[in-house]
This record gives C-alpha cells, sequence and structure tokens, in this order.
C-alpha cells in the first residue's frame, strides 16, 4: 500500500495510506487512512488544486451528499470495503 505525506496548514507533516484513487466530473479523489489495521480511520480527500499547479491541494470531503456519493464509488471499487458514515 503507497504511503504518502501531507503537508496540514499548521506546516504539520502527516502522512496517510492511500487505498484507492477515482476522477469524478473533473475532480480527483482519495481515499486513504491512517494505518493499514481494520480499524483504521478513512478519509476521503479532494484534490482542490488548479491544472496548472505542480503539487496538489487536497482537502476531506465534508459535503454529506458528495461524501456518500463517493463513499459509494468507492465502495463499488474496493469490493471487500465498508464505509462507515
Amino acid at each position: 500500500m503507497e504511503k504518502i505525506k501531507f503537508v496540514a496548514e499548521n506546516d504539520e507533516a502527516v502522512e496517510f495510506f492511500v487505498l484507492d484513487q477515482t476522477r469524478i466530473n473533473g475532480k480527483n479523489y482519495l481515499l486513504v487512512a491512517d494505518s493499514e489495521e481494520d480499524n483504521a480511520t478513512a478519509y476521503i480527500l479532494k484534490d482542490q488544486s488548479l491544472d496548472s499547479e505542480q503539487e496538489s491541494i487536497y482537502e476531506i470531503v465534508e459535503d454529506e451528499d458528495e461524501l456518500d456519493a463517493v463513499s459509494g464509488v468507492f465502495e463499488t471499487l474496493i469490493e471487500d470495503i465498508d464505509i462507515e458514515r
């Protein structure tokens, strides 16, 4: 499983394991977890950067409708995963 490092707004480094990624309506989404354990906390991140930017800017998806739609896509892509909302 790929592990990537994010830099939070307070310049603190946070590492996540990337479970999967998808593109919906021209936006990239990542399904990430804070550990490789079965009881890990998962987050869906949305790329907010412009196509012209070299670095991606990801934010946690908080909108309930968007979260439901994107988590449904990830559940379809990863057959053995159940995302609790």
